[in-house]
């Protein structure tokens, strides 16, 4: 475990660039983070929805609980990131399938030469279709999937979290086409936010619900969908489909390698394993914020 003893950039850069340091795993298999350094990458837009560049770091106030820290690290430059796109093809998405794939192409033709990516399809298992690569030749495997099986939407996150953590990227992301409906993980929903939270990766959501579906289990799907986009920063897409889609994905690309990376060392080390509330204020009015909310602090052993 890297403890700061003197705060030098160069090695505050080290840590921002090797997570594996930051974030760990118990025993009992709980996702925790270390919070000797919290790292955020935040995505600020202007009230018409554009980004906002060129923020420095007077600017910037960053509180964990309430309490302002002092900021550590400060980055705004673009920078390439890795990402995981998990594909639903269980039962329910029966199709839809042909549809998720489309839209996963279109975010492939977005990257940058530096960019990588893995492919995972989920439906009673996970499975990894394409290892993190910027190569854009995809596998036969990926055309010829096919909708069947239960759903395992918390798994799928969760070992697309765990491979992303130990990518030396600052900027992660995982980009999810699914209905939400999750039928037989082994993970719960707050295990896989807290893997995807330790990780440093935002969540981006694809609501890939038929046209037609209603009711209140599809309101609890999409509740699902936008609580993993809303906590680690991410957004949420309704309407799959059209020219919505295409510059929603392009928007994915974008913020991806131009968000602003903030790391700080809280003021007061906590080995409580609670969750602790983390929020982004700037001197600038008419602005919004995307970051993650928290982080789950390391438990003592006794």
């Amino acid at each position: 475990m890297i403890r700061l003893h003197i705060v030098v950039l160069t090695i505050l850069l080290f840590i921002v660039l090797t997570p594996d340091n930051l974030f760990a795993q118990d025993d009992n298999d709980v996702v925790k983070v270390d919070s000797s350094i919290v790292v955020l990458n935040a995505s600020i837009t202007d009230g018409a929805g554009s980004r906002v560049n060129g923020l420095k770091q007077s600017q910037f106030h960053v509180f964990e609980d309430g309490v302002e820290q002092p900021i550590s690290f400060f980055a705004a430059e673009e920078s390439p990131f890795a990402a995981a796109i998990l594909l639903d093809t269980s039962g329910s998405m029966e199709e839809r399938v042909s549809l998720a794939r489309s839209a996963a192409i279109r975010f492939l033709d977005g990257l940058r030469g530096d960019d990588v990516v893995s492919i995972f399809n989920f439906d009673s298992k996970v499975k990894q279709l394409q290892d993190f690569s910027n190569n854009r030749d995809l596998k036969d495997a990926f055309f010829e999937l096919k909708a069947n099986g239960m759903t395992v939407l918390n798994d799928a996150i969760r070992e697309a979290s765990d491979q992303l953590a130990a990518r030396g990227e600052k900027r992660k992301a995982i980009i999810v086409l699914s209905d939400g409906e999750d039928t037989q993980s082994s993970a719960s929903a707050d295990k896989a936010l807290k893997a995807a939270l330790a990780a440093g990766a935002t969540i981006y959501t694809v609501d890939m619900s038929a046209v037609d579906t209603g009711g209140k289990q599809r309101m609890q799907n999409q509740g699902v969908l936008k609580n993993f986009a809303e906590k680690t920063g991410g957004f949420y897409i309704a309407t799959p489909g059209g020219v919505a889609m295409r510059d929603a994905f392009h928007r994915i690309v974008t913020e991806l390698g131009n968000q602003y990376t903030i790391g700080y060392q809280p003021l007061t080390t906590k080995n409580d394993g609670k969750w602790h509330a983390l929020e982004i204020r700037i001197n600038r009015p008419n602005l919004t914020i995307r970051t993650r909310k928290g982080y789950n602090a390391p438990k003592a052993k006794k």
